[in-house]
């Protein structure tokens, strides 16, 4: 059940509605309706703090994937409407696609690819919107193992040495918890939200083109490694 009513949704008014605390989503992928949806309770990373398990460190550090930003913007989103081990539904529908596209042509959705090396094909990533200094995460996938995690390391570095200061995940998943993800009431989300709202970042302050490594990613976040 959503926390909302039905609404034709343009990129501006998306906008204003992530600057308000809400979001929209879709039944699944054959239902061209959007519905608002603000939960009672919502889902952060942090971004100070954030925590990695040992394992997944090697990986990263390891530099198995080439990772990059905002290269591959509908291979991502496709990634992402693909079905799930658990479900063959998907909430990403055509308005969906068409809504964050046009954002990321304007430079509010940004992209994290993830990239095998050998052949080059892209094995995970994830998109999200930026606002100030908030950042909100609206979907991931990976097509190999890890590879969704690289990506959200990579992301979360990013956004810590870029200045953010909100990293919105929604909801919390037992996949972002292990992360030190948590839920706080919406009246706390949305006073750090304002809070984000009114601060600037910069997503740019690293390269998009595959160049930052592993160990920089793990350096930067200074990581709580599990």
């Amino acid at each position: 059940m959503h926390d909302g009513a039905r609404i034709d949704i343009t990129p501006e008014i998306l906008l204003r509605a992530y600057a308000a605390g809400i979001f929209p989503m879709a039944e699944d992928a054959d239902d061209p309706t959007l519905y608002w949806v603000e939960p009672r309770a919502r889902g952060i990373l942090p971004i100070d703090g954030f925590r990695i398990p040992r394992r997944l460190a090697r990986t990263v550090r390891s530099d198995v994937f080439e990772v990059c930003s905002d290269t591959d913007f509908e291979g991502v989103i496709e990634g992402c409407a693909g079905p799930r081990r658990d479900s063959e539904r998907t909430w990403i529908n055509q308005r969906i696609r068409d809504l964050y596209g046009a954002l990321f042509d304007e430079g509010y959705v940004h992209t994290i690819e993830v990239y095998a090396r050998e052949p080059r094909r892209l094995v995970g990533g994830l998109y999200g919107v930026s606002l100030g200094s908030a950042f909100f995460g609206e979907s991931m996938f990976h097509l190999a193992r890890d590879a969704s995690k690289v990506a959200l390391v990579h992301l979360m570095a990013r956004l810590r040495t870029g200045g953010y200061r909100l990293a919105d995940t929604q909801f919390v998943t037992d996949h972002l918890a292990q992360f030190g993800a948590e839920e706080i009431p919406r009246h706390a989300y949305k006073r750090r939200l304002a809070a984000a709202l009114d601060a600037e970042a910069d997503w740019n302050i690293w390269p998009c083109d595959g160049s930052v490594t592993g160990e920089q990613a793990l350096l930067a976040l200074d990581p709580v490694e599990e």
